[in-house]
C-alpha cells in the first residue's frame, strides 16, 4: 500500500465509523545493529556478573570501567527498540549473568508504539530470560524523562504521559515476576518532570554526571 493510500484511509475510515487497526513500526535492524549484534556473539563470556542491555543511553555507559573488578558486559545498541532487544535475548541468556539490568522503550515512543506493545514486548523478555537462565536476577529499570527544551530528538519529546505509564506498567511487571525495580525517572527527573539540564545536553542523553548518578544510585540499591 502506498503512503498515499495509507493516509487517504486513515482520514476517510473514521468518517463512516471505522476504526482503523494501529500500525505498528517494529523495525530495528540496521548496520550499527548488525554490527554490534555479531560482536556480541562472538564473545564467550559466561557467568558475568552483570550484563546490561538497552538501546544508546545504556550503550554509552563504561559499565566495566564504572564497576572494577567485576565480570560486566555492556550490551546496549544505538536505536535499538524492545523488538530489537527480543530478536537478541538468546545471546543475552547465553551470558547467564548473575543480573541483567535492562533499560528499553524510549526508542519505541518515538516510532509511537503504543504502551501496551512495549509492554508486552518486555513481558516476553523477561520470561524468556526466566526460562533460559533462572539463576539470572532481572533488574527493570523505569525510562528517564527526556527534556523538550532541546530540538535534537523531537520525535523523542512531548512523551511523558507515555513514558508514566510505561513506567507505571514496569513497576507491575517487576512485581508480579519477581524482578527488582530500579526507579531511574524521578532521579534524573527536574522540579518540572523534565531530564535535567545538568545531566544532559540533548535532551535524550546522559553526560558523565548522569552516568556518575546511575551508578550511585545502583550501588546503593543493588547488590552488584
Amino acid at each position: 500500500m502506498s503512503k498515499k493510500l495509507f493516509y487517504t484511509l486513515a482520514f476517510l475510515l473514521p468518517l463512516f465509523g471505522i476504526k482503523a487497526q494501529t500500525v505498528i513500526d517494529s523495525s530495528f535492524r540496521f548496520y550499527y545493529y548488525d554490527q554490534k549484534l555479531s560482536m556480541f556473539k562472538d564473545n564467550t563470556t559466561v557467568n558475568a556478573d552483570a550484563v546490561f542491555a538497552g538501546d544508546s543511553i545504556t550503550d554509552g555507559g563504561e559499565w566495566a570501567e564504572f564497576f572494577p573488578g567485576k565480570k560486566v558486559l555492556n550490551r546496549g545498541i544505538s536505536a535499538d527498540n524492545t523488538f530489537g532487544l527480543l530478536n537478541r535475548v538468546d545471546e543475552l541468556i547465553a551470558r547467564k549473568p548473575k543480573k541483567l539490568f535492562i533499560l528499553i522503550g524510549i526508542n519505541d515512543l518515538a516510532k509511537s508504539t503504543p504502551p501496551e506493545v512495549i509492554l508486552s514486548n518486555l513481558e516476553k523478555l523477561v520470561k524468556q530470560v526466566q526460562s533460559g537462565s533462572p539463576q539470572t536476577t532481572m533488574v527493570l529499570q523505569t525510562l528517564m524523562p527526556t527534556n523538550e527544551a532541546f530540538p535534537d530528538f523531537p520525535k523523542h519529546q512531548h512523551k511523558t504521559a507515555e513514558i508514566m505509564m510505561v513506567n507505571a506498567g514496569i513497576a507491575k511487571l517487576a512485581s508480579t515476576t519477581g524482578s527488582i525495580l530500579l526507579d531511574l525517572n524521578p532521579v534524573f527527573a527536574d522540579s518540572n518532570g523534565q531530564l535535567d539540564k545538568k545531566f544532559t545536553n540533548d535532551g535524550l542523553h546522559l553526560m558523565g554526571s548522569g552516568y556518575q548518578v546511575w551508578v550511585k544510585l545502583i550501588q546503593e540499591k543493588i547488590n552488584l
